[in-house]
């Protein structure tokens, strides 16, 4: 059954870019951004990340922490974040086992082909480990504005 808004939000373990132990029970008492995208260094998912890089500091003054999510490994969120000069933690989701909890790990299709790839998805948690808000169509280049509405 798919998550939805008022539902706990599932908890996890994974590595983030430096390869230290993430888990989404750690930032209990703030609210957190947890961003799903599908790649490093792609058009979509840079200008999303450079939006919620750009919007940091407001995004930090609402209380929000911000988690990206991507099945990329460790060097390539090292790399992705260097590029972009990212203020935040990317988690490298290889196993897909964030993906699997939130339902975020799809079928896409593209010209016909069909396979399995991220949703591109933001999950909004409070400061309790509800979540508050479910944002299914990202806007890339505004999704601060998405998240402060």
């Amino acid at each position: 059954m798919a998550i939805q808004v008022g539902d706990k939000a599932p908890d996890f373990k994974v590595k983030d870019q430096d390869g230290k132990e993430v888990s989404l029970s750690e930032y209990k008492g703030k609210k957190v951004v947890l961003y799903f995208y599908p790649r490093d260094n792609t058009p979509g998912c840079t200008a999303e990340a450079c939006n919620l890089r750009d919007n940091y500091d407001d995004l930090q003054k609402s209380g929000y922490e911000i988690l990206g999510v991507s099945t990329d490994d460790e060097a390539s969120h090292q790399k992705f974040i260097a590029k972009q000069k990212l203020p935040f933690r990317l988690l490298a989701d290889t196993e897909k086992e964030i993906h699997e909890k939130y339902g975020t790990w799809v079928e896409k299709s593209m010209y016909g082909r069909k396979y399995m790839g991220t949703d591109r998805k933001t999950f909004v948690i409070d400061e309790k480990g509800k979540i508050e808000d479910i944002i299914e169509k990202v806007k890339t280049k505004d999704h601060t504005s998405q998240i402060l509405k």
